[in-house]
């Protein structure tokens, strides 16, 4: 009897103890040696199409650039000018077939109608401020607001150019 009730008692301290709950480990820390930090963060799931990525086509943008036709062959001279452009007035937040502080402007075309790309590059403010799409941008590329570069619509037609020439 009494090997039965010692077995019952151990069977008994073992659930319990198993069972006690969880227990947190401290680590010593030592001197001149940064504490870990756990964290975990949670990125809010989402269906919608980033502005970058998404097509409006139909959209126009908000400015003076009402109407653009484009001529099916591609004026080179045009895309010399526009190539050099971008390099001097727009690489410092837009990169080539990359997200940089800007999004790329690989596609664009595919992406934005002319018009809706010569009234962002000549008023992006008046773009931000008023357009949909404009406005998302921002909120995607944490409030980076496009710099108005002061350009005439002769430069932003050569960029524009340039841009149909990149896939």
């Amino acid at each position: 009897m009494r090997y039965l009730i010692k077995t019952v008692t151990i069977l008994f301290s073992a659930l319990l103890i198993s069972c006690g709950g969880e227990e947190k480990k401290e680590e010593k820390i030592k001197i001149g040696q940064k504490p870990k930090v756990e964290t975990k963060k949670e990125l809010p799931v989402s269906d919608e199409v980033p502005a970058s990525k998404r097509i409006t086509l139909d959209n126009k943008g908000v400015g003076k650039i009402k109407n653009l036709e484009l001529n099916p062959t591609i004026d080179q001279a045009m895309v010399e000018r526009g190539a050099a452009l971008f390099k001097t007035n727009c690489t410092a937040c837009h990169k080539i077939g990359k997200r940089f502080i800007g999004p790329s402007p690989s596609g664009i075309m595919k992406r934005r109608s002319p018009e809706w790309i010569m009234n962002m590059i000549l008023d992006p403010k008046l773009m931000a401020e008023e357009d949909q799409c404009a406005k998302d941008l921002l909120v995607e590329f944490n409030g980076a607001a496009m710099a108005n570069q002061n350009l005439t619509e002769a430069q932003a037609r050569d960029i524009l150019e340039y841009f149909r020439t990149l896939n």
